[in-house]
């Protein structure tokens, strides 16, 4: 799966003409983020019906930390490989994962359309198609990693990454999750800083990981990195011309808009709509306030942890509405 970046950049602080600029790019990342989540909540269905889980019990107190920690073990790795061995050993990596998560994406989704008696995973058509499907957005990925490529392969990676884990985490082990992962950002960004490592290689290495939205017609990605890989002594330092934000600022608090949508009782109705439902909208709309707040930090200047705010936008979001409609049972673990 997609290993979440959690860190949305900016470059240089902005003036009040800058942030008048800005604001298309930051609608159309907001607009990516919701699709991300959204559409995540559309695939769980099929995921759910097909039981694609990450983890077997998805009441399981310990799925949190063993997320986090195969998170913490590869971004280790991957740094590792950074400092000492070859940077191009990383893209293989990453690219290996995204070709696996497309394909365990696809499949079952093709399945619905294409092959709907036969094994997701198996021989049949669906199987075949996400197999050529993945097989042919990583060779795009590696050839020509232009961000509007790099932004729709970020999308399915995101929605399938969220949607799984959605079904695989119950409510109080998403809400583990969250907090785990606010922590961890904000120390990985403010204190021992390695997630700004991280960034810069996924950059300079043209990593398909995170969403990349320009400032201006005529953006270039591909343009952009080789300035950053190679840069003339000459020239002065110019300001990023696009805005960069980690899959994982949207794979994470996209389970736990899942995980509402997946684990909480229809029967309980608001109108006629499923408490699920309303739950699970009060979510996403409070994960697109904490994205809102964490925007106006990065037009900033500085590079900022994304998952405090937008995990905690979802947080309250989800109580706001869980309280009143199902009060604390469904996160009592021995209910």
């Amino acid at each position: 799966m997609a290993e979440p970046t959690a860190t949305a950049q900016a470059s240089e602080p902005t003036s009040r003409a800058d942030l008048k600029r800005d604001g298309p790019a930051v609608a159309s990342m907001g607009a990516l983020f919701v699709v991300s989540i959204a559409l995540a909540m559309a695939f769980s269905f099929t995921f759910l019906s097909q039981n694609i889980r990450a983890f077997a019990d998805p009441n399981s107190l310990l799925n949190a930390p063993i997320y986090l920690g195969i998170v913490v073990l590869f971004t280790v790795l991957i740094l590792l490989i950074a400092k000492f061995g070859k940077r191009v050993l990383i893209k293989y990596i990453v690219l290996g994962s995204v070709l696996m998560t497309v394909y365990y994406v696809a499949a079952p989704l093709l399945g619905t359309v294409v092959d709907r008696t036969g094994p997701p995973f198996g021989v049949g058509l669906a199987g075949v198609a996400g197999a050529v499907l993945a097989l042919g957005l990583t060779a795009l990925l590696w050839f020509y990693p232009e961000w509007y490529v790099i932004d729709a392969v970020g999308i399915l990676v995101a929605a399938g990454a969220a949607g799984i884990f959605g079904i695989s985490f119950g409510l109080l082990p998403s809400l583990i999750l969250l907090v785990a992962f606010a922590v961890y950002d904000a120390i990985a960004v403010y204190r021992t800083k390695h997630m700004l490592d991280l960034a810069d290689s996924v950059l300079e290495l043209r990593l398909p990981i995170m969403f990349v939205v320009p400032k201006h017609r005529g953006y270039s990605f591909l343009e952009e990195t080789r300035k950053i890989k190679n840069p003339d002594p000459d020239d002065k330092p110019e300001k990023r011309e696009a805005m960069f934000m980690g899959l994982g600022d949207a794979v994470i608090p996209g389970v736990l808009v899942v995980s509402a949508l997946t684990f909480l009782d229809n029967a309980v109705t608001v109108g006629g709509v499923s408490g699920a439902v309303v739950v699970a909208l009060a979510t996403l709309v409070g994960s697109l306030l904490g994205f809102c707040a964490l925007m106006w930090f990065v037009l900033k200047g500085n590079p900022q942890a994304g998952l405090p705010l937008l995990n905690g936008g979802a947080i309250l979001g989800f109580l706001a509405a869980l309280l009143p409609l199902y009060g604390l049972t469904p996160l009592n673990p021995f209910a």
